[in-house]
């Protein structure tokens, strides 16, 4: 038979959501709604919001949930329909991560918690679209040799990262004949903010981003530049560039989401609305372009694009993170986990603003650096640095 001009039907990606409730998770239903023909998810997790997950799996059809937070499972329960299997406990993430009907993980929890369930999931041969930072900045060396072992794909889900990778597809000559990465950031609220006035500026502050509405964390995270400081060490591993081959620059408007220079001279940048359904749906949907809905850029409303170098003095995020990623091994790991232990100071009212920046730098000076080729030096690195980071908090004024 002739089956010239005959069309397959596209491949649909059935996919396992990892922190289904927060801000990623919640962009990446909204892509899932938009291309029902390419995106079925199969199972959800979220940390302890009972009631948002419950009717997320009700809208879903998803038949198996995992809760993180083991207390509320019975709560949950009471709200799902009949015949939902739900896991608990970080053992439950990770046999959320390793269902044998999902093709792929898309990983959006906050914070280290994500490094068992994205191991877990490319051991079982599950390509990751990776939301989480924390998971390269801990773990690397460890999470890219077990995706080139296992031959899985590792999709960047970070606006920036997924930014870069889309200039780089398809490029033929690899990365011998890229000169830099150039990653961009908003600056944060307090991007002109004379360095004087920073001790005294509030959490209220701190959570009012100019550009993107995100998490707690990693709201604070781009007003002390560490979220960008995060990501320069991701990319070094997504990419296999060097340290000393990746810049930042400032970029208020948030339209230019990273940028790649070439050997020649040549600048490839990628560009967008602020939605993170974009890069969500290009990691979902690759090596496709599918048309989704979503709003392309109107050319004629863009007043201007402006780019400044960052305040590396007044922000000392992104060279304690050149100097994490320089040296390598286990300083990545302690550089990501007392920040999360300081950010959770600042949160509580524990600590000001710049202490932040303070205890990173005290916990990377006293930590004796090891080899990060394995989970448990990564692992042990990140309770030190947890340790040592909580004692820099106390004590100091507010």
């Amino acid at each position: 038979m002739d089956d010239v001009g005959v069309k397959c039907a596209p491949q649909r990606k059935r996919v396992v959501l990892l922190g289904s409730t927060g801000s990623i998770g919640k962009s990446t239903l909204e892509v899932a709604r938009l291309l029902p023909e390419r995106i079925e998810l199969v199972g959800l997790a979220a940390n302890g919001s009972v009631e948002a997950l419950a009717a997320q799996a009700r809208e879903t059809g998803v038949t198996k949930v995992a809760l993180h937070d083991a207390s509320r499972v019975e709560e949950l329960r009471a709200l799902l329909p009949p015949g939902v299997t739900i896991f608990a406990g970080p053992e439950g993430l990770v046999e959320l991560a390793t269902l044998e009907e999902a093709d792929m993980v898309l990983i959006a929890i906050v914070g280290t918690a994500g490094l068992h369930p994205a191991l877990a999931a490319i051991e079982a041969g599950k390509d990751l679209a990776v939301a989480s930072k924390e998971i390269f900045v801990m773990a690397g060396e460890v999470v890219t040799a077990a995706a080139e072992k296992r031959g899985v794909k590792l999709l960047p889900v970070d606006s920036e990262h997924n930014a870069i990778f889309q200039c780089l597809d398809g490029h033929r000559g690899g990365e011998k004949e890229v000169s830099r990465l150039i990653l961009t950031a908003s600056g944060g609220p307090f991007r002109t903010l004379p360095a004087e006035m920073l001790a005294d500026v509030t959490l209220e502050q701190a959570l009012k981003h100019p550009t993107w509405d995100m998490g707690r964390k990693i709201t604070i995270d781009s007003a002390t530049l560490f979220n960008k400081g995060l990501e320069m060490i991701e990319a070094r591993w997504l990419f296999g560039i060097g340290m000393e081959r990746i810049d930042v620059v400032v970029h208020p408007q948030s339209i230019v989401h990273s940028m790649v220079e070439f050997i020649d001279g040549s600048v490839l940048a990628q560009m967008s609305k602020t939605d993170m359904c974009f890069p969500i749906q290009y990691a979902l949907t690759w090596p496709d372009r599918v048309a989704g809905g979503l709003q392309p850029l109107d050319f004629g409303k863009l007043a201007r694009l402006d780019f400044e170098e960052p305040r590396q003095a007044d922000f000392p995020a992104l060279k304690l993170a050149r100097d994490a990623g320089l040296m390598g091994g286990t300083l990545p790991a302690v550089f990501n986990a007392a920040n999360e232990v300081a950010v959770d100071a600042f949160i509580a009212g524990s600590i000001r603003f710049p202490d932040i920046w303070r205890i990173v730098g005290e916990a990377m000076h006293r930590h004796q650096v090891a080899p990060a080729n394995s989970l448990e030096a990564v692992i042990e690195a990140d309770r030190w640095a947890r340790e040592t980071a909580l004692a820099g908090c106390r004590g100091l004024p507010v």
